[in-house]
């Protein structure tokens, strides 16, 4: 005899526990409850149909409720929310959101998937303002229609997470004109401060008004009033500041809420009821890099926990190990993938763990491909083991194959020693016959080895400003088109008849265009006799993406007489 099993919440984590328990089960009965009037839509997609991009809000919605009946026997109700759990009768209380009608229903087994709701602050004059966010299909037809009608808009967008860019760029195509405001240093957390300048500077090449390190402080009629007394002007705010799991049903219910504020479940997705699971934005997951508790709201977690949750409950052997975070996310012209630790959250979890970094730009593909462009890639990995902790690249080709073998390798313990091995598909149109990740491994191999030292784009204003003897040994047409403001241009191809020009007694900083010319350079002093040598990491096509945008929010003079991003 078949269970009958209860889903509330439908979208990623409640559609696909669903479709899976059918998959195993024909005789248990299955009904989803979903509080809006679509039970599965693609939330990732949903920014996209501001720029016409997805054309219709409808093609958003994946499944109707009578399209999962016909395929999957489920009964899925729409305009329905699950007021309240009562554990000892093992029945949840219904309410028609349309009619208001209240009804109960039993269940052998519940899962809640309730997902996060967006954060809206309390700030004064919100009133004063249009504000939206972005959850579901409803949100996205509003807030689209809304600044379709009467022409362009001024938009506001608070918040520079995935959400708040991908709003702020798909407005920005749709030729509004477009503000973000972010009260920390940077955007997008997953890149540490070094990497996310590339987008900072994308975001401003698209005229896009990113401001940073501000925060808002109240509302006027059509004026956002920041906390460094600047205003702007706009007609509507999207508030896009981040995401809180919905936990009144579980906390109402008396099930466990995890030290993050989510619900609690254990290695099955269970609660802290044996007979209801969770899964998706509304729990936390444990970070197998951290070994710690946290909230991770990506639909591919949200996929997993929803098959360990069905199989658990259908006797079929599951659980959960752990997550490490992988992420991608596209800024116009530029695409960004990112898995694992960055320095940044080492040093904000004050993890003891000692580290060191690759830093590369090499092409994404062979350079005669006229689509070649520079990819900057970014690996932290453990010293003196070798174990890759994390990854991030940056580049207008593909950089989420060539993070996804990182995360592969994470997920495997791997080592930058085992990068250099790995063989990866290569053709002149997708990648380089020793691709980047190959590369990641022989820097990181060789610094474990001590073969060279080197020093971050992010500590070169510092040595420009001690007078540090930095070479750059490009070539002279290329020092005369931009250079570091008192660097020494001494060309590798010359570098082996005029090297007794540089001193012994101080140490060297070499650059170059990307890094690999001043690595040669490095190699070739230190077997000439130097011994304090440097390699600036991702050399003056990094140092210009690195400092571009400060200089120009800050008005502050650049350490280079012209800046090169090619």
């Amino acid at each position: 005899m078949g269970r009958k099993i209860l889903i509330v919440g439908g979208v990623a984590g409640g559609a696909t526990t669903a479709a899976r328990l059918r998959r195993c089960n024909e005789e248990d009965t299955i009904i989803v409850f979903e509080r809006g009037p679509h039970a599965s839509f693609s939330n990732c997609s949903l920014p996209y149909h501001l720029s016409g991009m997805i054309k219709e809000a409808g093609h958003l919605v994946l499944f109707s409720p009578e399209l999962f009946k016909v395929q999957f026997n489920i009964d899925t109700r729409v305009n329905q929310e699950v007021m309240t759990i009562d554990r000892e009768k093992k029945e949840v209380l219904v309410k028609n959101t349309l009619t208001g009608e209240t009804y109960t229903e039993t269940y052998d087994k519940l899962v809640l998937s309730p997902g996060a709701a967006p954060i809206v602050p309390k700030i004064p004059g919100i009133d004063h303002v249009t504000v939206h966010t972005v959850r579901n299909v409803v949100d996205i037809d509003r807030l689209n229609k809304e600044a379709l009608a009467g022409g362009k808009k001024k938009i506001t967008v608070i918040g520079g997470g995935f959400i708040g860019i991908e709003v702020a760029e798909n407005f920005c195509k749709a030729g509004h004109e477009v503000t973000i405001i972010e009260g920390t240093n940077q955007i997008l957390r997953p890149y540490d401060y070094d990497m996310v300048q590339i987008f900072h500077k994308e975001l401003l090449d698209h005229k896009i008004n990113l401001i940073v390190e501000d925060t808002v402080t109240r509302f006027e009629k059509n004026q956002v009033i920041l906390s460094s007394g600047h205003t702007v002007k706009t007609d509507l705010v999207v508030m896009a500041v981040g995401i809180a799991p919905e936990t009144k049903l579980a906390k109402e219910a008396g099930l466990e809420i995890g030290e993050t504020g989510a619900i609690h479940t254990d290695s099955y997705q269970r609660t802290s009821d044996p007979d209801i699971y969770a899964v998706g934005d509304a729990v936390e997951v444990f970070n197998e890099l951290t070994h710690t508790m946290t909230k991770l709201s990506l639909a591919g977690p949200a996929l997993k926990q929803a098959r360990i949750a069905a199989d658990h409950m259908s006797g079929r052997a599951a659980n959960a190990k752990g997550v490490i975070g992988s992420s991608a996310i596209k800024v116009f012209d530029y695409n960004g993938a990112a898995t694992g630790l960055t320095e940044s959250q080492i040093k904000a979890l004050g993890m003891n763990i000692k580290y060191n970094i690759v830093r590369v730009i090499l092409s994404d593909k062979v350079g005669l491909m006229p689509d070649a462009a520079p990819m900057h890639f970014k690996l932290i990995f453990e010293v003196p083991t070798g174990r890759i902790l994390g990854a991030q690249a940056i580049g207008k080709g593909d950089v989420s194959k060539r993070v996804d073998v990182i995360a592969t390798a994470i997920k495997f313990n791997g080592t930058v020693q085992s990068l250099k091995e790995l063989e990866l598909c290569y053709a002149p149109p997708f990648s380089t016959a020793k691709d980047i990740v190959n590369y990641a491994g022989y820097v990181g191999s060789n610094l474990l080895n001590g073969e060279f030292k080197q020093v971050n784009v992010d500590k070169v204003r510092e040595l420009v400003e001690k007078k540090a003897v930095i070479v750059d040994v490009r070539e002279v047409y290329e020092f005369d088109r931009g250079h570091i403001k008192g660097a020494i241009n001494l060309p590798l191809s010359q570098l082996r008849e005029r090297y007794q020009e540089l001193p012994k007694d101080k140490p060297l900083y070499i650059h170059c265009r990307s890094g690999q010319r001043s690595y040669n350079a490095v190699m070739a002093l230190q077997n000439l006799g130097y011994t304090d040598v440097y390699n600036i990491t991702g050399s003056f096509l990094g140092i210009s993406l690195y400092e571009y945008f400060n200089d120009v929010r800050l008005n502050r003079e650049s350490i280079v007489t012209e800046y090169n991003f090619r």
